[in-house]
């Protein structure tokens, strides 16, 4: 596990002219017991030895499967910096080993995730404080198909200036993308009345009947599909 951790987060990169789209990404889990101290600890690792490139963002994950764990993003970055890392510093690799993986239950997924500008209605570094992430895993050779949804969903965005993010999973299970819709205005963006259902702005853009249309092709495509609330931790993250 201290291998898994040590791969996605513990990684000094150089620049280059690559676009930077690449973020590494980490869920980690407190022990029940100690979720103060590990707070205490994780946000002393983040302001210590994760500063530029290597900034990490800290959000505490509200709902969902993984509830009362935490998420860590690092970057963005890009392949060619990932790949010219070198090695880390023995005080950085002690102080994750010794101070921070103790307070951890052991559990822990990380993974790469590619920003998709095409794709969404807000730029990768405008960020929010609260945000919702629709996961979306692909039946097999339906990613193609996946993608095709999400564009016509963007359109839908766009009437309705909602912030959304889209990602695709890169090498890190599954194909597949996901959906971080940014809560510019906060969790009340989250009512019923705040904007008209997904239904009829679709069909407001398409035509009527395009929603059933888009639902059927969207069974066809998606093999699952799972929703979280979030929010930002900035006196866990990078200053």
């Amino acid at each position: 596990m201290k291998k898994v951790f040590l791969l996605f987060f513990l990684i000094p990169l150089l620049g280059t002219a690559q676009t930077k789209t690449v973020l590494t990404a980490n869920r980690i889990f407190a022990k029940n017991d100690k979720a103060v101290q590990f707070e205490k600890a994780l946000a002393s690792h983040a302001q210590k030895y994760h500063t530029g490139d290597l900034s990490w963002r800290v959000w505490s994950i509200e709902s969902g499967p993984d509830f009362g764990g935490y998420l860590v993003t690092e970057g963005p970055n890009n392949w060619a910096a990932l790949d010219s890392r070198g090695d880390i510093s023995t005080a950085h690799t002690a102080d994750w080993n010794m101070n921070v993986m103790p307070l951890t239950d052991g559990r822990g997924a990380g993974g790469y995730f590619v920003f998709q500008e095409d794709l969404s209605t807000v730029q990768l570094t405008d960020y929010a404080n609260k945000i919702v992430i629709n996961h979306m895993t692909a039946k097999p050779g339906k990613i193609a198909n996946v993608q095709e949804l999400i564009k016509k969903l963007k359109k839908v965005w766009e009437a309705d200036k909602e912030s959304v993010a889209v990602y695709s999973v890169a090498f890190s299970g599954e194909p597949g993308y996901i959906t971080v819709s940014r809560l510019k205005e906060g969790l009340k963006e989250l009512a019923v009345d705040y904007r008209k259902p997904l239904p009829d702005r679709f069909d407001e853009v398409y035509g009527k009947g395009s929603f059933d249309t888009w639902l059927k092709d969207y069974a066809d495509a998606v093999q699952c599909r799972w929703s979280e609330l979030l929010i930002f931790k900035p006196d866990l993250s990078s200053k």
